[in-house]
């Protein structure tokens, strides 16, 4: 279910809100080897299955910073902003990778509204992104996203 904010009064009183789950996404081989060019990241663990399949994990592995990009997929699918005049991507903390994502696996993303606090006209938000493996205990990535959104009008 995806929560809709059209201003930044709303978007404050949402501070701890639990914002549900992504539908499910299957990190393919092809998903990885184009993150794999798209850095030039290529590592075996990512890119060479016959050497990954006697490596530590058996299979090819996403790439931690894929995996953490996922949250730039999931926010839209988990909130809509309405009325909005400006929003940019601030930066982010605390991101973890306590799992590996393996190749083929199924992810979806959780999302929880950390903090919200209004500077100046802006609203800065820290949503947490929790990136779940299905099948598994622990996620592949929890990152702490920051954005600020500047509402038509803004906040009075």
């Amino acid at each position: 279910m995806r929560h809709v904010f059209n201003t930044a009064r709303a978007l404050l009183a949402a501070e701890g809100l639990d914002l549900g789950h992504t539908e499910w996404l299957t990190i393919d081989q092809q998903r990885i080897d184009l993150f794999a060019d798209a850095t030039g990241d290529h590592q075996w663990i990512h890119v060479d299955p016959q050497r990954a399949a006697t490596g530590p994990f058996g299979v090819c592995i996403a790439h931690g910073y894929l995996t953490q990009s996922l949250a730039n997929l999931f926010m839209p699918q988990l909130l809509t902003l309405e009325n909005m005049a400006m929003g940019v991507n601030y930066g982010s903390d605390r991101v973890r990778f306590p799992a590996p994502v393996k190749v083929d696996s199924r992810v979806r993303g959780h999302g929880q509204i950390i903090r919200a606090d209004l500077l100046g006209d802006a609203v800065q938000l820290v949503v947490r992104i929790t990136v779940e493996v299905e099948g598994q205990a622990r996620p592949g990535c929890v990152i702490d996203t920051i954005s600020r959104y500047t509402f038509n009008p803004p906040y009075e």
